[in-house]
Order: structure tokens, then C-alpha cells, then sequence
């Protein structure tokens, strides 16, 4: 067996699996200590393709997969920095993380995303880069960045509209509400629904029966079925950046991290 640790992620190779594990307290938030570990990984990736067949990410943390950016860590970082400077960092940071997804989306192992409880936001973009999403029946899934003045900025809307129906996609973007597993799997957003506690379990089931399968045929598969869109990708960019600047948005960041309170877009 193969295994490393990060800050806030670590990962294994064990029979021809992959697993990466997600462990940033409370929640799971991508801020730059996660990105600095995914950044990690992702070197070592081509390494770790050369002996597998699929690859797990999952979340260590009670709460769920993931809450989604680091909001705290934004907000603080951009109040160091006149507007301009800040954007210039938010968009660094955007395409920083875009690298290490579009990677992920486009590596030749079968992907598969082990969700349970929160799966917001970032962390939600993050398991739609994987080719399966295996959600147990207490996941959520949402996109609550319009409440910030946002869209989500990680890739998420174009890779859903690759994924699934329109209409699905726009109630998800400008409601910001959730849903649960059963309804993610009623429009193909999840492939498989597992009982509570047991998504990890389905997904190193589903993941050994990729390893029966000869490894270049499934890249192929993979490579036609799952095309990256790349050039929405980059417009993405631009939109979250534009909106970045907007004092709104800073207004909006203002209250959510002086909120002691449940966020909104907690189940």
C-alpha cells in the first residue's frame, strides 16, 4: 500500500484504488490549505495512474463532503488588499483550483465522488469533476452563491449542463436551493444512492468492478463520453471575477462571516 498525507488531504493506493481523502475541519472548505494539498496530489498523479484503475474521494469529516469555499479565509484575504488586488488574486486562486479539476475531469481512471451530508457550493463542483457521483441518502447538493452575489466559481455550471437537463440547472443556480440524493439520482446528477453511513462502502465496490476492465479501453470511453468544456470553463472566470469587484459582494461576504449564527444554506 501507497500512502501520503497532507495538511488537509491525504491519499492511498491500495489494489488498483485510489483513495483521497478530504480532513479539514469543520466542513471540509477549500481555502488555500486544501488547494495547496490537491496541488500535491495532482503532481503525483501521473504516477499513481501508471498502477490504478479508479480513484475515491471522500471526506473524513461528520459534516458531510464538503461546505465549499473557504469564505472566511476570502473575505479576510480581500480585505488586505485594495479592489484591484484582489481581484487579481481571486482570479489566480480560480484558476488555480480550475487546473487541478480540469485535471482531475480529464484523468484517464474512473473518478468517483463518495458524498455524504453537505456537499455545497465548491465542494459540489469538486465532486462534478468526478466521472460517478455515490451519494448516500442524507447528501444535499447546492449552489448558494447567488445569496453572496456570486456564481460558482469552480467550474460548476458548465460541467452540470454537460451532465444534466437545463431546467435543472438553472433551479439549482438561481434558487440556491438544495436537493437530496433520490432527487440527484432522478435527474442523473447521482448514479447510485447508498443507505446512510455506507456512500464509501458502495463507491470501493463500484471502484473494484472498474478494475476488471482493461485500462486503456475505459480511458477511451471516458475521453469520448466526458468532454471537457473547456471554453465555458474560461467564461466562468471572467463572470466570477467581474462580480467579484462589486461592493455587494463584499457586503455579502461581510455578513456571512460575522454571522455567529447557522448559515442559510446549512440543511
Amino acid at each position: 500500500m501507497d500512502e501520503h498525507k497532507g495538511k488537509v488531504l491525504s491519499w492511498r493506493l491500495s489494489d488498483g484504488v485510489v483513495e483521497v481523502a478530504l480532513d479539514r475541519p469543520p466542513a471540509n472548505e477549500i481555502g488555500l490549505a486544501m488547494l495547496e494539498d490537491l496541488e500535491r496530489f495532482v503532481a503525483v498523479l501521473p504516477a499513481l495512474e501508471s498502477k490504478a484503475s479508479a480513484l475515491i474521494l471522500l471526506s473524513t469529516q461528520k459534516a458531510g463532503f464538503s461546505a465549499g469555499a473557504d469564505l472566511r479565509e476570502l473575505y479576510e484575504q480581500a480585505q488586505k488588499m485594495d479592489a484591484s488586488a484582489a481581484a487579481k488574486g481571486v482570479r489566480e486562486f480560480l484558476e488555480r483550483i480550475h487546473a487541478f479539476l480540469n485535471r482531475l475531469d480529464a484523468s484517464p481512471l474512473t473518478t468517483i465522488a463518495a458524498v455524504h451530508g453537505v456537499c455545497f457550493g465548491g465542494g459540489f463542483e469538486l465532486a462534478l469533476a468526478c466521472d460517478l457521483i455515490i451519494a448516500d441518502k442524507m447528501a444535499r447538493f447546492c449552489f448558494p452563491e447567488l445569496r453572496l452575489g456570486l456564481v460558482p466559481g469552480f467550474g460548476g455550471i458548465p460541467r452540470l449542463k454537460r451532465d444534466i437537463g437545463n431546467a435543472v440547472v438553472r433551479d439549482l443556480l438561481l434558487t440556491g436551493r438544495s436537493i437530496n440524493a433520490t432527487k440527484g439520482l432522478a435527474v442523473g446528477l447521482v448514479s447510485q444512492v447508498a443507505a446512510e453511513g455506507e456512500a464509501l462502502r458502495v463507491a470501493r465496490a463500484t471502484a473494484a468492478q472498474t478494475t476488471k476492465f482493461d485500462r486503456a479501453t475505459s480511458a477511451a470511453a471516458k475521453r469520448f463520453i466526458k468532454p471537457l468544456p473547456a471554453e465555458e470553463l474560461r467564461r466562468e472566470i471572467d463572470i466570477f471575477c467581474d462580480l467579484f469587484t462589486r461592493p455587494a459582494v463584499m457586503e455579502g461576504l461581510r455578513k456571512f462571516v460575522e454571522n455567529a449564527g447557522p448559515h442559510p444554506y446549512l440543511p
